[in-house]
């Protein structure tokens, strides 16, 4: 296989907590009871998004931002999931494959180990491909350190498959 049959994309998406008592917290497709949820146009899952951005970034098609806009209604309450499954679609139409995508989420709450297989079993059916998710701590620093929000780096392999035209 040639390096140039071979893209690399990364995504980077970050949400604050919301002060909404009935806003759920959803990560990676997991729903976290009895955590905060994140402020967002859609469900807010930062690690959805910060998936279907490196995969956008890799096939060279935007960002989640032109292709999902937040001042679109049509994505209110969205499940980013789906957003992610889309992409992939997107992606495959253009003659692309997911390889594969690693994740490390960035949060003080919620404790990711417990839920991070679930998380790589959803994301991984939605986008056709091994996704992996890691949990890092920012060790108390800066807002996320404050628990004020979560952040979710991504980094995507894809591979062209076929030629679209």
């Amino acid at each position: 296989m040639s390096a140039s049959r071979l893209r690399v994309g990364q995504g980077f998406d970050v949400h604050r907590f919301s002060d909404d008592p009935d806003r759920r917290l959803v990560l990676g497709g997991c729903t976290f009871e009895g955590e905060r949820g994140l402020v967002g146009h859609s469900d807010a899952d930062a690690v959805a998004h910060a998936v279907a951005d490196a995969l956008l970034g890799a096939a060279g098609l935007g960002d989640i931002g032109q292709r999902f806009p937040d001042t679109d209604p049509r994505w209110a309450g969205a499940d980013s999931v789906g957003i992610a499954r889309e992409v992939a679609t997107l992606l495959a139409a253009q003659g692309w494959a997911v390889v594969n995508v690693d994740c490390s989420l960035v949060c003080e709450r919620p404790k990711v180990l417990p839920r991070r297989d679930e998380m790589q079993a959803i994301l991984s059916a939605a986008v056709g491909a091994p996704v992996t998710v890691t949990g890092r701590r920012a060790e108390g620093l800066g807002a996320i350190g404050r628990v004020e929000g979560v952040a979710c780096f991504a980094v995507a392999l894809i591979e062209r498959v076929e030629d679209p035209s």
